[in-house]
């Protein structure tokens, strides 16, 4: 049976790489079992989504190179949504308005901020967060 799915994504990778991208991968894995997913990046857990960065996380959580920025393509490609804190990005020195060409290709991101987390967590059966 089908659930509603929330991953949210807020630790540092700079802290804890591999724990970014098993996150990921589960959710990954839960679109892949059938399930509905939405995933909210927060804190510094947002530069996950920025492509430069994306794409140099391999030698630091010991995967081939492409790895990470693959487990992210195919998430983008098929969670329902992908949202970001509009205040973490900022942190990190990116809006909506600077930040064309930052991101993993393909992206719709959605901005939001704690609004947006309650109400994807209370439509959601199932939190996890990494």
């Amino acid at each position: 049976m089908s659930k509603k799915m929330f991953f949210k994504i807020v630790t540092d990778p700079e802290v804890d790489p591999r724990k970014c991208i098993v996150g990921m991968a589960c959710a990954n894995q839960a679109i892949n079992d059938g399930h509905n997913v939405n995933v909210f990046f927060a804190s510094f857990g947002v530069k996950l989504l920025q492509s430069d960065y994306i794409s140099k996380l391999d030698s630091s959580v010991g995967t081939p190179e492409g790895f990470c920025q693959g487990i992210l393509k195919e998430l983008v490609k098929n969670a329902e949504g992908i949202y970001c804190s509009t205040g973490s990005q900022a942190v990190v020195g990116l809006t909506p308005e600077n930040s064309d060409g930052v991101f993993v290709e393909g992206l719709d991101l959605i901005w939001s901020g704690p609004p947006g987390v309650i109400q994807l967590a209370a439509d959601s059966e199932v939190q996890m967060v990494y």
